[in-house]
């Protein structure tokens, strides 16, 4: 039986996201505060509640302060032509990062961030100074929550698990309902309930084959 959807994998946390993940789709629609270093034309009308303002020959003025989702913020930055500069997120500078480092677990990701590992990812490709305090930030983040992720997910079988599924941002909740998944299958496999393992179609249909081979 086929299924109606296979979960494609989060490309987030390497170079480009994976435009065929729904996790990659929404996490990229994401709003990134940037602020434009050239004026725009023809897109003040777009943008016109939140540039303040634009021209008479509708531009978003230079120095106009705007969310963009992150794709678009992407597409727009570059680093020779300075189009636009980015502005961290606040759960990316240092006053959050000191926070992570002192108990990475008393944190509501979900609430702050449901795409907190993958965004904060994304966010290394515009060339901020910050970035290597941000890369060590996610990295020191994930290692501090990751054991009691998991040691949850294996010490809460047939337990609800809502409370803390709710604080966990989207990768961490692919992580424990992997954890509690393998549970699951050891202890059918403990109980016999496992599924047996049958010979494929081709195996049985090639015996038959010889089988008949050596009848004729």
């Amino acid at each position: 039986m086929s299924e109606a959807y296979f979960r494609v994998e989060s490309g987030a946390l390497g170079p480009e996201e994976n435009f065929l993940s729904l996790d990659d789709i929404l996490m990229s629609h994401e709003k990134l505060p940037v602020r434009t270093e050239t004026a725009m034309p023809r897109l003040g009308a777009f943008f016109l509640e939140r540039s303040a303002g634009a021209e008479t020959d509708n531009a978003v003025p230079q120095g106009s302060k705007l969310e963009l989702p992150l794709w678009l913020a992407k597409g727009l930055f570059d680093n020779k032509r300075r189009i636009l500069s980015v502005e961290l997120p606040k759960i990316y500078q240092e006053g959050w990062r000191t926070v992570f480092s002192a108990d990475p677990n008393v944190v509501d990701l979900h609430k702050i961030g449901p795409h907190f590992y993958g965004f904060g990812s994304q966010l290394l490709h515009f060339d901020s100074p910050e970035n290597a305090d941000i890369s060590q930030s996610l990295l020191q983040t994930f290692i501090g929550r990751f054991r009691r992720i998991m040691d949850s997910s294996q010490n809460a079988y047939n337990e609800d698990t809502s409370a803390l599924v709710a604080r966990l941002d989207e990768m961490e909740r692919g992580l424990f309902q992997t954890g509690q998944k393998g549970l699951n299958d050891f202890q059918c496999w403990e109980k016999g309930q496992a599924s047996q393992i049958t010979a494929s179609n081709l195996v049985q249909n090639y015996k038959k084959r010889k089988f008949t081979d050596m009848e004729d």
